[in-house]
Formats: C-alpha cells, structure tokens, sequence
C-alpha cells in the first residue's frame, strides 16, 4: 500500500494537486463491483488531503478554458440540504443527511455544554444495514477538534470520484463547518480528508489530464 501526502492552500489547489496524485500514480484497473462495473478507474492506495484555507472563496476550482466545470455554487446549494438534513427525496436509498443531521445538533451542543476539549465529537454515516446497498455511502464519517481557537474537520471517504464527487462534497463539508463554527462561537479551521478509494473513471481521464495541464503526460 503506497500512502500519499497532500498538502494544499485551499480546495481549489487540493483537487488540482489531486487530480496530478491519481494520473501519475493511481492504480489501473477494472471495476468488479460497484459503481461502472466493467469500466476502468485509476485509484490511489490510500490519500491524505491536508487543507489549511478551506474557506477561500471560490469553494470550487476555477477550470482552465475548454474544461466542463466539475461543480457550480448553485449545484452545492441544492446539495447542501443532501448532506445537512433528513429530508430523502422518492428513490433515493439514503442521503448523509439522515445520518448527520441529529448528530450536527448534538455536537455544537457538546462543544457549547461542556467545552472543546473533548475527542468524543464525531459525527458517523451509515450503519451496518448500508453494506446491503447497491452503492453505500461513501462520506463515512465527520471527525471534529476545536484548537486553538479554530474548529477543523477530519473526514473519511470510503471510495472518491475526485472528478464528479471531491469539488461538491468539499464545498459542501466547508459550507456545513462554517455553520457549525459560527453557531459553536468558534473560527473556522482546517480540512483533512482522507480516503482508500480517491479515484477517476476512464471516461474522464483524458478531461483530467487537461485539467491539471498535464497534456503531454
């Protein structure tokens, strides 16, 4: 298992650096079960995405000319209520807001009763029953720490489109903890993502590379 290292200004620098980390060093293969059964994806081992400004605006990557944007602002404020509350729209299996909701609740609850210093914070997605789902969730869980003043997220995908998934869900986790910062009465702090399936379809291979400005690669 190779681990790889991020470390980023901000989440428009963190999906550009990751997009290089998988073309280069992502392992090729074919997908056996899952999500584009049959199609191809490069995936790295296992990631650790340090960001340090989140909150810079713009929340998703500004794109070089030519290249479909892989979010926008309005889309993350329709997902926004995917990832913060209950509500499941007809057929859809579940959505992280089901799981998060109460617990978003209980943590700034937490932090505001008894204090920051605490490790018991932790916001999880999913119980055993989601293994049974065609496609579970992937967003796992939602670990918090206040220090030094600042509250900062430390989240766990189990599998990652980095093209399709990494821009919306990062700008909608930033959107989410500068929500619970400001109800907690804290500054806003840093991301650290982690995941063992950060990955990219074949089919958006060739638009990645372009994206990353590595066409001659």
């Amino acid at each position: 298992m190779k681990i790889t290292s991020v470390e980023a200004r901000d989440l428009s620098e963190a999906w550009f650096l990751c997009l290089r980390q998988v073309l280069t060093d992502g392992y090729e293969y074919t997908i056996e079960r899952g999500s584009y059964t049959g199609q191809k994806r490069k995936e790295l081992d296992m990631i650790t995405v340090h960001i340090k400004n989140p909150g810079n605006r713009p929340l998703i990557p500004d794109v070089p000319p030519g290249v479909p944007a892989p979010s926008t602002m309005e889309y993350i404020d329709n997902y926004l209520p995917y990832l913060m509350t209950a509500h499941r729209a007809e057929g859809e299996q579940y959505t992280y807001g089901q799981y998060l909701e109460a617990q978003i609740a209980k943590v700034i609850k937490m932090y505001r009763d008894t204090g920051f210093n605490t490790n018991q914070a932790f916001m999880t997605v999913g119980n055993p029953e989601t293994l049974d789902l065609e496609d579970p969730p992937c967003l796992r869980s939602i670990d918090t720490r206040i220090r030094y003043g600042k509250l900062h997220f430390v989240i766990y995908f189990r599998s990652w489109d980095l093209w399709a998934g990494f821009p919306s869900n990062l700008a909608a986790i930033q959107m989410l903890k500068e929500y619970m910062a400001a109800e907690i009465g804290v500054e806003d702090g840093e991301i650290i993502a982690m995941s063992k399936g950060m990955h990219i379809y074949d089919y958006a291979w060739d638009i990645a590379k372009t994206a990353a400005g590595m066409n001659g690669a």
